[in-house]
């Protein structure tokens, strides 16, 4: 099931690197929709059905907000100041007992409940909701990356400059991919909580945010199933380093390294290369036949 999460989490932040947006505060929208969903369904009985989308709206709203404020920064200074006000909250979470639980988070949180005889909050059925909502939402995001909104963000991403002379708004295309991608992280954040029963300020630190930027950096991000390669191969290499947990972001720093060295487009571009030369192959081959 993490899988699945890790999955709309990683095509979510993709959507806004798209624009050229590398930010730090992703994994912390993840929060606020874990611990939005997770409030809701526990302190005013919101079905959890309808808080998991209720803290991908207000994540949305979070990630409009944080981005209207560094509208004025570019590069390393929006990266870096990202990183300060996504520690903002995360320490605000950790600070604040009532009503976010402080260091210890909030437990107790309601499961899915039993819906046409299924009970979702058994593990099997809740592996197969998430999966459901992981296709909608990966459906959704790649039909988005081939409309004119996704043309837009492309645009800007090539060229600010000249996509701001044929009318397209920089600020607003900004803007509107942190909302479209902090809304999907939210998502995740509402599927994660409704599993574990509990929230923890600890799930959403600077740790989880790099292995976030590995996941996509190994992957790539120049198409859609980029990050669909990083997550799963990123994924094995977790599950298979388990005995080596101590050492573990030591050994996924020096992954990335490596890609970056001998593979700057990430495993897609890899792909893209094998898929040409065999092309090249297939018509040599033909070529000879005749």
């Amino acid at each position: 099931m993490i899988y699945f999460i890790w999955m709309i989490l990683a095509q979510s932040y993709r959507l806004i690197v798209t624009i050229h947006d590398w930010q730090l505060y992703h994994v912390v929208l993840y929060g606020v929709g874990a611990y939005t969903s997770g409030m809701l369904a526990k302190n005013l009985g919101v079905p959890v059905f309808a808080a998991i989308p209720l803290g991908g709206a207000v994540a949305s709203l979070a990630g409009v907000a944080i981005t209207s404020v560094l509208l004025r920064t570019k590069g390393w200074g929006f990266y870096i100041a990202t990183y300060g006000l996504a520690e903002l909250i995360r320490l605000s979470w950790m600070k604040f007992r009532n009503p976010f639980g402080g260091s210890t988070g909030i437990i107790d949180i309601p499961y899915p409940p039993v819906v046409a005889g299924i009970d979702f909050s058994a593990r099997i059925p809740y592996y197969f909701f998430s999966l459901g909502v992981m296709l909608i939402i990966m459906y959704m995001l790649y039909r988005l990356e081939r409309s004119r909104i996704g043309d837009s963000f492309k645009a800007v991403s090539m060229d600010p400059l000249l996509a701001a002379s044929t009318g397209i708004s920089i600020p607003r295309q900004r803007l509107l991919a942190c909302a479209i991608g902090g809304f999907f992280a939210g998502i995740a954040g509402g599927l994660l909580v409704h599993r574990l029963g509990a929230v923890d300020p600890k799930l959403f630190n600077i740790t989880t945010m790099l292995y976030l930027l590995i996941w996509i950096v190994v992957g790539g991000t120049n198409s859609f199933w980029g990050p669909v390669l990083g997550v799963s191969v990123m994924y094995s290499l977790f599950e298979l380093s388990r005995p080596l947990i101590q050492i573990r972001p030591m050994f996924f720093g020096i992954a990335m390294i490596l890609v970056l060295l001998f593979m700057p487009g990430g495993l897609e571009g890899m792909v893209a290369k094998a898929a040409v030369r065999l092309r090249r192959l297939r018509g040599v081959q033909t070529a000879e036949a005749e």
